[in-house]
């Protein structure tokens, strides 16, 4: 019934690719829609996701997509002594998540979400580029060096994609309260231009996006990360919990982390059940450097 099949792995790339390996192993249709993703990193997931999900939209009568993501970092193991290569080998874990999305709509009342919008947002400057790089160390011993500047480098691009989701999920009163800022920090700078002297400047409102989330799927990329963002968007704990539970769990399980967490949300989570029509939010890193985000619907 897979009409088609996403795969993504940032460091493994066989050939064959595991999408025919896949296809092959489970004799699927000859006609079937294959797509192997490499080296998007941690983010990788939700671009799947949006790569499967236009591909359906091309469809005349619709059909079904299986989406896996998943990271083998065996072969890809570091055995130089460079601190920040050897950050990989004490972080990242192998991990895997499989989803299977429709736009049928005979697959509605089966259906445990609904997807209403994703978002990605791409830096293009060097410091982004060079965050998270595969290359050789001193010595010659290939690896993937980690940047000290990545936490910072990830704020900037989330505050980025969270501003072009925030149109959508987001009550028209937080959306007011940010146009006033822009709008009062665009005036104090006009206003110190003609006076000659610097002004006071205007912070900037940050929204409240717990008033249109209920939940939270951070990606699990590290506990400065998860404490980052919680910090920011002034979140609870039991906003972050599943990120943190799954952290420690399975560790940083790359593109498929963000579905542990959801998985955390609605088998174990107590403080902050899911329930139905709640709206949860994922949000990915990737290498490049990227930040993906997506909003679901509990049907």
């Amino acid at each position: 019934e897979v009409d088609v099949l996403v795969i993504n792995c940032s460091l493994f790339s066989p050939t064959p690719s595991l999408c025919a390996a896949v296809i092959a192993h489970f004799q699927m249709r000859g006609d079937i829609l294959s797509y192997n993703l490499s080296g998007m990193g941690c983010g990788a997931s939700l671009l799947a996701l949006d790569l499967g999900k236009n591909m359906l939209q091309r469809r005349k009568w619709g059909g079904k997509a299986l989406v896996v993501s998943t990271e083998v970092i065996t072969p890809n193991l570091y055995l130089g002594n460079e601190r920040g290569f050897l950050v990989q080998n004490t972080l990242f874990r192998c991990g895997g998540s499989a989803m299977v999305i429709s736009n049928k709509w005979m697959d509605g009342s089966r259906a445990w979400f609904k997807l209403l919008h994703s978002v990605r947002v791409q830096s293009t400057n060097e410091d982004g580029y060079q965050c998270v790089f595969e290359t050789e160390d001193g010595d010659g011993v290939r690896g993937v060096r980690l940047s000290k500047d990545i936490v910072k480098v990830a704020g900037k691009t989330m505050e980025k994609n969270l501003t072009r989701l925030g149109p959508y999920v987001l009550p028209l009163s937080e959306q007011a309260k940010v146009a006033i800022s822009l709008i009062a920090k665009f005036v104090m700078k006009t206003l110190g231009k003609i006076v000659g002297k610097k002004l006071a400047s205007v912070k900037i409102y940050v929204p409240d996006f717990k008033r249109g989330i209920d939940h939270f799927c951070i990606h699990a990329g590290g506990r400065a990360v998860i404490d980052g963002i919680e910090k920011n968007m002034k979140l609870q704990k039991y906003h972050t919990e599943p990120s943190r539970m799954t952290l420690m769990n399975y560790g940083n399980t790359s593109s498929s982390s963000i579905w542990y967490e959801l998985e955390y949300i609605m088998e174990h989570q107590k403080n902050n059940p899911l329930k139905k029509g709640d709206r949860v939010m994922q949000v990915a890193f990737g290498s490049g450097f990227k930040c993906c985000s997506g909003v679901w619907l509990k049907l």
